[in-house]
This record gives C-alpha cells, structure tokens and sequence, in this order.
C-alpha cells in the first residue's frame, strides 16, 4: 500500500529540488527526516514538510505502520513560469524567468 502527498506551485526552480530528493529516495521515514532537518538547502524545509505530510496520510488514510515506511517514489515536475523584465544598459531589457515546482512524494511499507 502506499501514500502520497503532493505540493504544487513551490517557488523554487525544479533543478534545485531535484538535488534534495535525490538524497532522500529509497530511504526509511526517519533517516529521511534526519538528512532534511540537516541539510542546508532552501528546498530541505518544503520538502521536509511534504514528508511528513505523506506519512501522516500513511498513517490516518491507510492504517499504515509508520515506522516501516520508506521513501518508494518522489519526482518533481516544472510548473508554471513567471516571466519578469530586468532594464539592462542601453534600453535593452533581458528576461528573468521565475520558475516553480510541483513536488510528489509517496511513501509505502516495506515488505
């Protein structure tokens, strides 16, 4: 059986994220917990978060053990893009682009 939990529209860039899930994949709950209570990312907290949310689905959807759970899948996707104007020199203007993240993490029981 597995849980999962969704967090849409983060406003960091999905390549950024991507390097905080990689570290937490395949993990057990509360070693996962530990990498991102200690890791010096600005993703750590949202995802940390996201976490917790999937286990506590876990636990009050499912009637799943929390303490046999572990991180079976989490991916990110690119959400939407803000396009900004930043003025340059000479009247030109150069295009920021502000992009955001839709965060899925599931959770399942070990066998």
């Amino acid at each position: 059986m597995e849980a999962k939990a969704y967090l849409k529209d983060l406003r960091i860039s999905p390549r950024k994220v991507k390097i905080v899930l990689d570290l937490i994949r395949g993990k057990d709950t509360t070693t996962a917990i530990a990498i991102l209570k200690n890791t010096p990312k600005a993703a750590s907290l949202p995802v940390l978060k996201l976490l917790q949310s999937a286990v506590a689905n876990a636990e009050n959807n499912n009637h799943l053990d929390t303490t046999n759970l572990y991180v079976s899948q989490c991916f990110v996707t690119p959400g939407r893009t803000a396009k900004r104007i930043m003025p340059r020199a000479q009247g030109r203007a150069f295009r920021i682009l502000k992009r955001s993240s839709h965060v899925t993490l599931s959770v399942a029981e070990k066998e």
